[in-house]
């Protein structure tokens, strides 16, 4: 390996205790493969065991907490027992690569299709679409607990961790951001109740983990920085969550962007730091941060990484190039692919409904034809 991507592969602690070999995440993607019931299939089995060789820390495809909180087709799920035995197998899949591995548990709100929600009943914090109904007091309690109740089936399962799924518009960024929740009870109106649903979800986990838990369990909490609408997040409000969410007992925040080094939008000062740079700064060493976002060669994550970054996650790129981190310690750079060849489909080892995915989403993961 070059003496300079040696800052890729050093060791980390997170500050619960637990040791992982290297700073490289791979990042949570969705893979519409599980089987229809949301429990674990062989194909993702397959898929997921080649990319958990060579980096430190698995984050497995978002997990329903609640049957209504189903976002996609082939999404696994975390809301019954009955997912324990395939739970299992996906957590031992990856531990037996040498990677630790998290489950990101999650709730679609109203960005589940009706179709896959019972009754057609898709809820959210508002009734700001139509077809979706606001949630009630007592079912927001009831889904908080689903996010602990899940915790402990991750727990259960072998897990050694949890990311809870802040981000990319699903249920708990609905209810934070000013566009989606126009409450006006405790769930909504003011910045600190609309935060109160994120962090009371932070809050009832760490509770689960300090109850079951019999060895360190990592919990880790992933968010998305701004929204296009008006209202809608902006930097200055993401400030205030991520102040917050600093001073819980998290080991890891991960901000989901499509380009790590991206420049803010709205809600910062004048500045010429980075989106991460900025949440880096805010945080102030609190609490360990993973960045995401269009990092496919060697020389991007290294100069994430520059950036006091510690943890560096893989999206895309890592459908491409499953074994990126031996081809970086082997020093075979040429070797690792950036562009997807359709003809040579066995080699990549991808879930047939994801490669379906790619093919009629032009744009979305590069390919030659």
């Amino acid at each position: 390996m070059q003496q300079k991507y040696k800052p890729l592969f050093e060791t980390f602690t997170f500050p619960n205790g637990v040791d992982i070999k290297n700073r490289l995440v791979l990042a949570p993607m969705t893979h519409y493969s599980s089987n229809e019931d949301g429990t674990i299939s062989e194909e993702e089995l397959a898929y997921i065991k080649v990319r958990s060789k060579d980096f430190g820390t698995i984050i497995t495809a978002c997990a329903n907490v609640t049957e209504n909180g189903k976002a996609f087709y082939g999404q696994p799920g975390i809301f019954s027992d009955e997912m324990l035995p395939g739970l299992k197998k996906l957590a031992k899949t990856i531990q037996n690569e040498g990677a630790k591995a998290n489950i990101q548990i999650h709730h679609g709100g109203f960005q589940c299709p009706p179709e896959l929600v019972p009754n057609r009943d898709v809820v959210s914090a508002s009734s700001t679409k139509e077809g979706v109904r606001s949630l009630q007091h007592d079912e927001i309690k009831e889904i908080i607990k689903a996010f602990g109740d899940a915790t402990k089936r991750a727990i259960d399962a072998g897990f050694d961790g949890v990311e809870i799924h802040g981000a990319n518009g699903y249920l708990i960024q609905q209810f934070y951001s000013p566009h989606s929740n126009i409450r006006e009870d405790q769930w909504g109106g003011t910045n600190e109740n609309r935060m109160r649903f994120p962090l009371e979800i932070v809050d009832t986990c760490q509770e689960i983990i300090e109850k079951y838990a019999n060895k360190p369990f990592i919990l880790g909490y992933r968010f998305s920085p701004e929204e296009p609408s008006t209202p809608g997040l902006t930097m200055t409000e993401t400030f205030a969550l991520v102040d917050a969410l600093a001073n819980k007992p998290l080991d890891y925040l991960h901000i989901s962007l499509a380009e790590a080094l991206s420049a803010p939008h709205r809600g910062a000062a004048q500045t010429n730091l980075s989106r991460v740079e900025l949440i880096r700064d805010v945080i102030n060493e609190r609490v360990p941060l993973i960045a995401v976002g269009s990092i496919n060669t060697p020389d991007q994550a290294l100069e994430v990484r520059e950036k006091n970054i510690p943890l560096i996650a893989f999206g895309r790129e890592l459908l491409i190039a499953p074994r990126w981190g031996q081809l970086v310690m082997n020093d075979q750079l040429e070797e690792i692919e950036y562009i997807l060849q359709l003809k040579e489909k066995d080699k990549y080892q991808l879930p047939e409904n994801l490669w379906k995915k790619i093919e009629n989403r032009e744009g979305w993961v590069p390919f030659e034809r």
